[in-house]
């Protein structure tokens, strides 16, 4: 707060509505942000916070209402007139030529030339070097983006704001794919950048990180502006709480478990990585009908590795994977998942859960479109499939509900609820479970929390990997540690604490 200079508006929006045909967005909404202020967007899934910060940057323009920026009125047809203005964007999805250098990607369209109209990379790199840093944002301005970590590409995305200079900084949730020490290397980035007078706008669903960074907040439920609060006045739960419209319930409520046969035996397992390095060192794990086995592990300990090895979208050079006693190892995705019925709530949405030319009704096909309630004489059957799209829709609460949308169109949120309702409407007999509330809302996740619950009391195997300690804890019935492409500890969900997850998941003894 003592960075905050009340008396300059950084940016005002009045009144500002946005309509996608007769669907609307955004329903005069305000808001207001100072100078060297963090002011966090809060909502559910599909509540319009990115709609309307694509507005404030150009991306789209209002159907109604005004922009000031520091006190001047702007119609900001583009983002080349939001940079001109001062003001940046750093996406979800990030906008990087992987190819490319840090530098190259820092200065793409905004090349400094020499006296004879050549690149000056030297004079570029010196100046990626000074803002890097003047604002603590540790990158190599030689360094190639492809051979980054997600928290440093991310970095290259702030500086490529400041290098056009930045002084108003949109994040879209920006710690959706970041570990918890990028998390914290952000926050101090977010704590320099506003010393420095910037202003910083933030999306991002995660209450904890709103109360650890954020000064004010205004909450946004179904395109309507709810409440602005002051961060340090108002509790998580009370957040939540005007989020969604109602109480929230943090802890995840299962009765007993009752665990049946053997679904998953995994025996003596060696995977390689894409560099041909082994990423699982013979692997050992077993779940059972009716249970919740949540895998527990810093990332980058063979997660990926083994997601696409039970998938059947990597190699396996040695043994075992067996579901219901058959081993699916080395067999083809197709046959994994209707043959062995595995379902699989992939990691990345966007890269293996989604087709984003295909309206949502025919991603929620792209299984089982072969299948007689689907096709028939080799040509599909559309009023099924959107009959089926329609149904889920409404009991899976997708939003926008029209399933003749592009996958594109819909927030990351219900991409993934999307995804969800498409898994377990193919009533499989394992379900993998991969980082399924990336990107969620309180709300989306108390909703995935339970379906994950109900397919276990439906006695199906639930395989749970996350990167979040506490969803693991929360939802399953037992944890496994991976480290080192090893599982070094099976533990008792409901007799562990943190501390002794965390010492296996070092590599440390419990």
């Amino acid at each position: 707060m003592e960075s905050i200079d009340f008396s300059h508006k950084a940016v005002e929006m009045t009144n500002v509505t946005k309509k996608f045909g007769d669907f609307v967005a955004n329903e005069e909404i305000n808001l207001t942000v100072h100078k060297g202020e963090v002011h966090a967007l809060l909502g559910e899934n599909g509540a319009g916070k990115t709609t309307l910060m694509n507005v404030l940057y150009g991306l789209l323009q209002p159907t109604s209402g005004s922009i000031r920026v520091n006190g001047t009125s702007l119609n900001i047809t583009d983002p080349n007139v939001a940079i001109a203005n001062g003001i940046g964007m750093v996406h979800q999805h990030f906008m990087l030529v992987e190819p490319f250098s840090v530098t190259e990607n820092i200065v793409l369209g905004n090349e400094p030339a020499s006296r004879f109209g050549l690149l000056n990379l030297q004079k570029a790199e010196e100046k990626v070097a000074e803002l890097s840093e003047m604002y603590g944002l540790t990158v190599d301005p030689r360094a190639l983006v492809q051979d980054l970590s997600v928290g440093s590409q991310q970095r290259v995305e702030i500086l490529k704001t400041l290098y056009r200079g930045a002084q108003i900084l949109i994040f879209d949730e920006p710690t959706a794919v970041l570990t918890p020490p990028e998390i914290q290397e952000l926050v101090m980035i977010i704590h320099n950048l506003t010393e420095a007078g910037k202003s910083i706008i933030i999306i991002t669903h995660k209450l904890n990180e709103i109360k650890q960074v954020a000064d004010y907040c205004t909450i946004i439920r179904r395109g309507r502006h709810i409440d602005t609060v002051e961060v340090s006045k108002v509790t998580e739960e009370d957040l939540a709480s005007r989020m969604v419209g109602r109480e929230v319930n943090f802890k995840v409520d299962k009765k007993k478990m009752e665990p049946g046969e053997t679904v998953l035996r995994i025996r003596d397992l060696w995977v390689e990585d894409s560099r041909g390095v082994m990423a699982l060192e013979g692997l050992d794990l077993e779940l059972r009908k009716g249970e919740i086995l949540g895998i527990a592990g810093v990332d980058g300990n063979g997660q990926s590795e083994l997601i696409e090895a039970m998938t059947g979208l990597r190699k396996v050079k040695s043994g075992l994977i067996e579901v219901a006693g058959k081993n699916i190892a080395n067999q083809t995705p197709a046959r994994i998942i209707n043959d062995h019925k595995v379902g699989h709530i992939p990691e990345d949405r966007q890269k293996r859960g989604l087709v984003f030319e295909f309206d949502i009704a025919e991603n929620m096909i792209l299984e089982t479109y072969s299948k007689p309630a689907f096709s028939k004489n080799f040509y599909l059957l559309h009023d099924n499939i959107y009959k089926n799209a329609d149904e889920l829709i409404e009991k899976f609460d997708i939003r926008p509900p029209n399933s003749t949308l592009e996958a594109r169109a819909l927030s990351g949120g219900n991409q993934q609820k999307m995804i969800i309702a498409r898994e377990v409407s193919n009533d499989p007999q394992l379900l993998i479970a991969a980082q399924p509330t990336r990107g969620l809302d309180v709300g989306a996740i108390e909703y995935v929390h339970k379906t994950l619950v109900a397919q276990r009391d439906a006695g199906k195997g639930v395989l749970l990997i996350s990167f979040e300690l506490d969803e693991v804890m929360n939802v399953s019935d037992r944890i496994a540690v991976i480290f080192e492409g090893k599982i070094v500890g099976v533990l008792d969900a409901d007799a562990v604490d943190e501390k002794e997850i965390g010492m296996l998941m070092a590599g440390g003894s419990a």
